[in-house]
């Protein structure tokens, strides 16, 4: 597993750790997806199981997700990257379009209870403030590592999903940009710091964005970056790793742990 320093991510070093992998990345077959569902399905469940590296590198927890300004700023920095690439705004701008467009929605009835834009609307100015900045921040962070790469990169729509067959388990890899190249690089970025299990959480990263690719391809190399910690931590894609991911996600079911709270962002 490589690491960095995002300080030393205007240079050669960020290239090389998230620009285009010279290597021929493995795919998974349905024989071997039907083996790791199968073994889902042995180990139970009388309610729907949701993981993701959150729930590996994490002990079980009961915490309730709620809406604030730090578990927000995700969904809305990353709508508004998207929106970056297709309109000439500020980060500022894209993101203030974001929020309002969420209001709007809320306003004509579109948002359920609970839901972001019933949350927003219900926000004061000087709190909706504070959300716009954090979302702001968010996104400004990733504008300002894609400016370092070589290469062509894209948003992604969504984060990687991918449902077991008939063990009623749902398995999602948080990712925020694609690198495009022969062998494609996935980046995600988290907020506080890496754990010692933060490689586990990678490798788990790595198997639901294998598993939820269309062939079964996984990426050339999958990145995580802590912008708060100033790390960055990467995991090629061999089939080794992949294999590591889904241990990592197997073992995660088999302790119990609940819904993750960052799954309802």
């Amino acid at each position: 597993m490589s690491t960095l320093r995002v300080g030393e991510s205007h240079g050669s070093r960020w290239r090389e750790l998230v620009g285009d992998v010279a290597r021929e990345a493995p795919s998974l077959d349905d024989e071997q997806r039907r083996a790791l569902a199968d073994r889902f399905v042995a180990l139970g469940t009388d309610a729907h199981r949701r993981l993701d590296a959150w729930s590996v590198e994490r002990a079980p927890r009961d915490t309730p997700f709620a809406w604030s300004a730090a578990t927000s700023r995700r969904a809305l920095g990353n709508a508004a990257l998207r929106r970056l690439v297709s309109e000439p705004l500020s980060v500022l701008e894209a993101v203030r379009d974001v929020v309002t467009d969420r209001l709007l929605g809320a306003a004509a009835g579109y948002a359920r209870p609970g839901s972001l834009g019933h949350w927003l609307a219900g926000l004061g100015d000087a709190e909706r403030a504070l959300v716009v900045a954090e979302a702001t921040n968010w996104a400004t962070t990733i504008v300002e590592l894609t400016h370092e790469l070589d290469g062509a990169w894209r948003p992604v729509a969504s984060d990687a999903y991918y449902v077991v067959a008939g063990a009623r388990t749902t398995l999602r890899a948080q990712r925020e940009f694609v690198i495009e190249g022969p062998s494609r690089v996935v980046v995600r970025v988290r907020s506080g710091s890496p754990g010692r299990s933060a490689g586990a959480g990678l490798r788990a990263d790595l198997a639901v964005e294998t598993l939820s690719h269309p062939h079964g391809d996984a990426p050339g190399r999958f990145v995580g970056v802590w912008p708060d910690a100033g790390l960055a931590l990467g995991v090629d894609g061999t089939l080794e790793d992949v294999r590591a991911g889904a241990r990592h996600l197997l073992r995660a079911a088999r302790s119990g742990v609940p819904e993750s709270p960052a799954l309802a962002a």
